[in-house]
């Protein structure tokens, strides 16, 4: 409180002369109405609806609210596209908007996935048909309710970490804050839907360490760039093959439509992931040495990432899920490297899409460990 106080009594200078200014005018009796001049503003330029409605894009094309600028400068609260140079020098600083660079956040599908997420939002408490849950033999409900758990946690820090660049974003930003909020109330989706189903059918089984420093690789990522590199071009586009092989892991219905509705999500956060960092290097000053600190990232970060795929908590219940049982696990082993292979084969494609080719340095084998021996 002590540092709050002090730190608006340093700016009682600027907020107390603005309420001096307004008190006196309003004893006064008198209006300003400075408001009401248009000679800085867009006055006149109306935005008009698409087929989809009012988009972000069909408001960007009306002249001076589409342009985006390669660096913000307003770190405050005025919208872009508001009257609001003349103002400046009354307006406060926040000194949390620090990612004040386009491209260290911007990609050109974000105002698509952004539409795309509001219109495909769901309920993990009605759109899941939980009263046709059906009971399952003990092993595969063991390996079921274990990968929820793992997921669980996956799906926690894919929340935080948009959560933890958010409010660094400033308003010449705000379709890629918009976009960021998508996917914060999707991986808060994800996690209740994985706690209830685990819950639902048992209970919640084994954390993993292996999990966990994974997970905190991407939430300390340097730069928001690298940290979507690490969540959703490879951390979520692993798991978007998880989801997409829910065919074969899912035994009941409901498991199946879980995976299916998980799946149209993920793929949305995967490709804002693979377009920024697209944007990114294609943006970068200079191309080469952005490449370079990137392979610096990945190096390490898709090791950390490999310890949490090599967990016997993750990679036992998903074989068991996929042989069809305990007994059939060494079968499921074998489906298991097909996944581990065709995953790996995705995430590398990815990269290729975003002009950052980790084919010669990757360092996660193409066949699964256990495959290798």
């Amino acid at each position: 409180m002590a540092t709050y106080e002090s730190e608006f009594k340093q700016y009682a200078t600027k907020w107390a002369e603005i309420l001096d200014r307004n008190a006196e005018r309003m004893k006064r009796g008198s209006y300003s109405l400075h408001w009401m001049n248009t000679d800085k503003a867009s006055w006149g330029k109306r935005a008009k609806p698409s087929s989809r409605g009012l988009t972000y894009t069909d408001i960007n094309h009306v002249p001076g609210y589409g342009l985006i600028p390669e660096k913000a400068t307003w770190l405050n609260f005025a919208a872009r596209g508001s009257v609001r140079d003349e103002y400046a020098a009354e307006m406060p600083i926040v000194d949390n908007y620090t990612l004040v660079n386009r491209d260290e956040s911007w990609a050109d599908n974000v105002v698509t996935l952004y539409e795309e997420a509001k219109a495909r939002q769901w309920n993990a408490t009605r759109d899941i048909p939980w009263s046709e849950l059906e009971r399952l033999p003990d092993d595969l409900e063991k390996a079921t309710c274990q990968l929820c758990t793992f997921l669980t946690e996956v799906e926690f820090v894919a929340g935080d970490f948009p959560a933890k660049w958010l409010y660094r974003i400033p308003q010449d930003f705000l379709e890629v804050k918009s976009f960021l909020v998508t996917q914060l109330m999707d991986e808060a989706r994800h996690q209740e839907v994985f706690r209830k189903r685990a819950i639902a059918g048992g209970c919640l089984l084994h954390a993993s360490p292996g999990f966990e420093w994974a997970l905190k690789a991407i939430i300390d990522a340097p730069t928001h760039t690298m940290g979507t590199f690490l969540l959703n071009l490879l951390g979520e586009g692993l798991v978007l093959s998880i989801f997409r092989s829910g065919e074969m892991i899912a035994k009941t219905h409901v498991d199946k439509e879980i995976f299916r509705r998980c799946l149209q999500d993920e793929a949305r956060h995967v490709s804002y992931g693979v377009l920024e960092l697209k944007n990114y290097l294609d943006h970068a000053p200079d191309r080469p040495a952005a490449i370079e600190e990137m392979h610096r990232f990945a190096d390490v970060g898709e090791q950390v990432i490999l310890t949490s795929f090599t967990e016997a908590a993750l990679v036992e219940p998903v074989a068991i899920l996929l042989g069809g049982g305990l007994d059939k696990i060494d079968q499921g082993m074998e489906g298991q490297g097909r996944l581990w292979k065709m995953s790996v084969e995705e995430y590398l494609q990815r990269c290729d899409r975003a002009g950052f080719s980790r084919r010669e340095r990757c360092t996660i084998p193409l066949e699964s460990p256990w495959g290798q021996n």
